[in-house]
């Protein structure tokens, strides 16, 4: 193979890995969950107006997707939604009830007919969502999650568990939907049932706590009439959050919280499995799960400290056995069934698949959505799993993939340009996985940093919390701190260096161009940039109070607001941006974005603005992925002085 090697300068490497082939595999199966014997998820579709479509796997081993296009398996709940749909047999044949984006009504799915919808359509703001739904057959009952609007603004609604009658006389009938709690708390999650039926148990909490900062896990007593009583709380608190809950085959409360400030596992109270590492972690969406009970009494666990396993935990002794195979990170979705066990797990050389386990033999393979290699994995890149250290000698936890493509070399001793991840949350994780966009750069000489900052999950509260009141710091500092190390260790060119994140590492990207001079140029995807505007009104509500633990009390520091806010400063960005946007977006709306391009008018900074018709929060159609990563290829060849062959050139404007 070496008399083919070309010597070709970092970036400009041929590449057979396109902005169309990142694009279409993009996103993952989720919401895994059983339909009797059958193992059914969602999975998106990019090339089909980014919906998510749900996937039903046949006894022979065969996939359908049984929602033709344009139904769209998702909800809003929250915005960021959660589990969206829920299936059993009755009379042996599959009913499911899920939730359609379009007008998040929650609709019945049966074998052969059209769906019908099971709630009614709300004249009022928002409308009327569900999430997490949990069927009662035996009742003509599915319970779930209800977010309803009340007026006009984005903080004007209530969340309460309500009951939707399955024969659809809801459909047009507000009235005829059963609520089963007031709405005390601001949030909830769905209700988990005993096997008797005779408990119910869910989360809660409320502002301007995150449910990563303190939740409560309230308990009440089922009433022959299927009513609720005596709702109380039996674990968590302000300080203590309480990640999910569920009942054993037996009785027993299981559920996960970070009281020792590692999310671990307790039983009826009394711990399981201490562990410094996390069973457990940010609850973004609603139904999101990281352990499952089996009617035996093992506990099928999702768990790690950074990467995550899939394994089973023995109660008796507290001995966790994990899945052999490939994986290195499972996500937070479980669902079982006698012995099996299906979840979704990825490793560097694969994507997101269903995999299933074996309680009895312990052995796992895909049964789904299963790895397909669209081009040689010879050219995927080759992660390091390193720790840097950053200011006061505190530990930074990186994945850095250097560029990697068999068939160039560099010439001499040139030093590679390096882009700097930051992912969004911030109180996420980036994951441990194949991700075609990262192999995008790397393919062509291109290396790329993902910096797991403070305040990143998985590392346990402690690290989590490094991030309170210090949001615009912390995270600037880390990323920062590894740019510079990676220039000094000499892996990285130090005047090539640039910075990317969308969402809240939107946020730390430019807040890093207005705070720091380590960077050539950025990218800014759908990101915060005016704190002050995003606290009084310009987000949804759940995160409409969260700058309270990130940045402090508005009404205290108001003076921090505007210091850290890269808006107020554009006079401090000199290096070329690009900003990319989703007009739909209601979580970081377009609002910010065109008032922060008004501040940089004539200050002879080159930057481009894209913005996407029909985008939201998260880019999730083909054609939209595809414009954004030629664009951002392009920034960096104009900034970096590279030269990739057949890419598109954006237009640099001051």
């Amino acid at each position: 193979m070496g008399e083919n090697v070309q010597s070709l300068p970092y970036g400009s490497w041929p590449s057979p890995i396109d902005a169309a082939l990142a694009a279409a595999h993009d996103g993952h199966p989720e919401f895994v969950g059983f339909v009797g014997d059958e193992v059914w998820w969602t999975e998106p579709r990019p090339t089909e107006g980014g919906r998510r479509t749900l996937v039903r796997r046949h006894p022979d081993g065969t996939e359908e997707s049984v929602l033709p296009a344009p139904w769209n398996v998702r909800s809003r709940v929250i915005e960021y939604g959660g589990q969206p749909w829920a299936g059993a047999l009755a009379d042996g044949r599959p009913v499911v009830v899920f939730v359609h984006f379009a007008d998040q009504r929650l609709y019945r799915y049966e074998e052969g007919a059209e769906p019908r919808p099971l709630t009614p359509v709300s004249p009022v703001g928002g409308g009327l969502r569900w999430v997490d739904p949990q069927l009662r057959v035996e009742r003509g009952e599915v319970w779930c999650v209800l977010e309803e609007f009340t007026g006009e603004g984005p903080t004007d609604l209530r969340r309460v568990l309500a009951a939707v009658p399955l024969d659809g006389s809801a459909a047009e009938d507000r009235d005829a939907v059963r609520e089963l709690t007031d709405d005390a708390h601001r949030f909830v999650t769905g209700p988990r049932l005993s096997p008797d039926g005779r408990r119910a148990a869910w989360l809660a909490w409320d502002h301007p706590r995150m449910p990563w900062d303190g939740t409560e896990l309230v308990l009440a007593e089922v009433g022959d009439d299927g009513t609720l009583t005596g709702a109380r709380t039996v674990a968590g608190g302000p300080r203590e959050a309480v990640a999910q809950a569920e009942f054993a085959a037996d009785g027993a409360l299981l559920h996960v919280s970070d009281r020792t400030g590692w999310w671990n596992l307790y039983r009826d109270g009394e711990p399981l499995c201490p562990r410094e590492e996390e069973f457990g972690g940010p609850l973004w969406r609603i139904g999101q799960r990281w352990f499952a009970p089996l009617e035996g009494g093992l506990v099928a666990v999702v768990h790690g400290r950074g990467a995550t396993a899939l394994g089973i935990l023995d109660p008796e002794t507290g001995e966790v056995v994990d899945a052999a195979g490939p994986w290195t990170e499972f996500a937070p979705t479980l669902a079982v069934h006698g012995e099996r066990i299906v979840a979704v797990g990825a490793s560097p050389r694969s994507a997101y698949e269903v995999v299933e386990l074996d309680a009895r033999t312990g052995r796992a393979r895909v049964i789904g959505a299963e790895h397909d290699d669209v081009v040689d994995p010879v050219f995927y890149p080759e992660p390091q799993i390193r720790a840097f250290t950053g200011p006061d000698g505190r530990e930074i936890h990186t994945h850095v993939y250097p560029p990697h493509n068999p068939g160039c070399t560099p010439p001499g001793a040139e030093l590679p340009p390096y882009v700097v991840w930051a992912h969004g949350g911030p109180t996420s994780r980036s994951p441990l996985v194949l991700d075609l966009q990262i192999a995008y750069f790397t393919s062509r000489g291109i290396g790329v940093a993902e910096v797991n900052y403070g305040g990143s999950t998985g590392y346990g509260r402690e690290y989590r919390e490094r991030l309170r009141e210090q949001w615009g710091v912390v995270d600037v500092e880390d990323c920062a701190a590894v740019a510079l190390a990676l220039a000094e260790e000499g892996t990285a060119d130090p005047g090539r260096l640039a910075v990317r994140g969308g969402s809240a590492g939107g946020w730390t990207t430019a807040a890093s161009l207005t705070m720091t001079d380590v960077y050539a140029c950025g990218t800014i995807i759908y990101p915060i940039l005016d704190l002050a505007g995003w606290a009084t009104g310009e987000t949804h509500d759940f995160e409409s109070q969260y700058l309270e633990g990130l940045v402090g009390p508005l009404a205290e520091v108001p003076g921090r607001y505007a210091e850290r806010s890269p808006a107020g400063h554009a006079d401090r960005i000199t290096a070329p941006f690009l900003l990319l946007q989703g007009l739909d977006d209601v979580i970081c709306p377009p609002a910010q974005c065109e008032r922060f391009l008004e501040e940089m008018a004539g200050r002879q900074v080159p930057h481009a603005y894209i913005a996407f018709e029909g985008e939201g929060h998260g880019f999730r159609r083909a054609d939209t992925m595809i414009r954004a990563l030629e664009a951002e290829l392009s920034l960096y060849s104009q900034v970096f002085g590279l030269n990739p062959p057949g890419a598109t050139t954006l237009e640099l404007t001051t």
